[in-house]
């Protein structure tokens, strides 16, 4: 049994008042009474016991819930933390959402913009086709023509209608950087004959009947054929077969409009 303050201070009075008793009656008690003082010490010695234990369950839950209070702190201040945090990151999504407000407002007068300027770019590369050498001309003409109806499509976005139209702008520009052969009819003397037509970048833009016979170039001055003059046959044959990829890529002479025409 569990000894504690308040009980050795019962058994102190308890064998205080034993003694009292026994002076009082000189030490002749009975059993009877000694039992009865035993009994009472008992008791009270139980009664402290009783409330002894009162007390340390009650310490018990006193620490518990003690113990829960600091649990419950740390997990106040994980929480402030967490929630500067949260906060900190929603601050950030509404500038970014301000910001996405902003950029989309922007695409909008982009988008009403951008329109008049591809019409614009492709009234311009009809303007050029047409007053270009006349290589391809339906490849070419059918490009633009796509291009004018591809901008009144609805289902196209706009970013693909500018990219299409850059693409258009991108072949024309390759076609200044590179050699060509194509087969095609050309009036030549007045009758209609099927001919090879040559095309050296932009510089010069010849043809010649299948037979090797008659040769022509464009003259860009006058807008119009001229007879291209025998001696450039080789030259313009060697072209075909590096056009045709025959050849390996070699150097030849170029025949000009304005030197060459008889």
């Amino acid at each position: 049994m569990k000894v504690t303050k308040w009980a050795q201070t019962s058994l102190f009075i308890s064998m205080s008042a034993f003694s009292m008793y026994g002076y009082s009656i000189g030490y002749t008690s009975s059993d009877e009474e000694l039992n009865k003082v035993v009994n009472a010490g008992k008791k009270i010695n139980q009664s402290a016991n009783v409330s002894q234990q009162k007390v340390d369950k009650i310490n018990e839950q006193i620490q518990s819930k003690l113990q829960q209070f600091k649990v419950v702190n740390k997990e106040i201040d994980g929480l402030n933390v967490y929630n500067k945090q949260m906060q900190a990151q929603l601050n950030n999504q509404l500038t970014e959402l301000q910001q996405l407000a902003t950029s989309m407002e922007q695409v909008s007068i982009i988008e009403r913009q951008i329109s008049p300027l591809m019409a614009r770019m492709i009234e311009t590369l009809i303007t050029f086709v047409r007053l270009d050498v006349p290589f391809l001309p339906e490849e070419r003409s059918k490009r633009t023509a796509d291009l004018e109806k591809l901008l009144e499509q609805a289902d196209v976005s706009v970013a693909e209608k500018f990219r299409r139209v850059l693409e258009a702008y991108q072949v024309e520009v390759d076609y200044g950087r590179t050699i060509e052969v194509y087969s095609g009819t050309q009036l030549v003397d007045g009758i209609e004959r099927d001919v090879d037509f040559l095309r050296i970048g932009r510089v010069s833009f010849v043809y010649q009947t299948r037979d090797g016979e008659k040769m022509g170039i464009w003259d860009k001055a006058s807008q119009s054929w001229k007879p291209l003059a025998a001696d450039y046959r080789t030259d313009i044959n060697k072209a075909l077969r590096i056009a045709r990829k025959q050849l390996a890529p070699d150097l030849i002479i170029v025949p000009i409009a304005q030197d060459s025409a008889e």
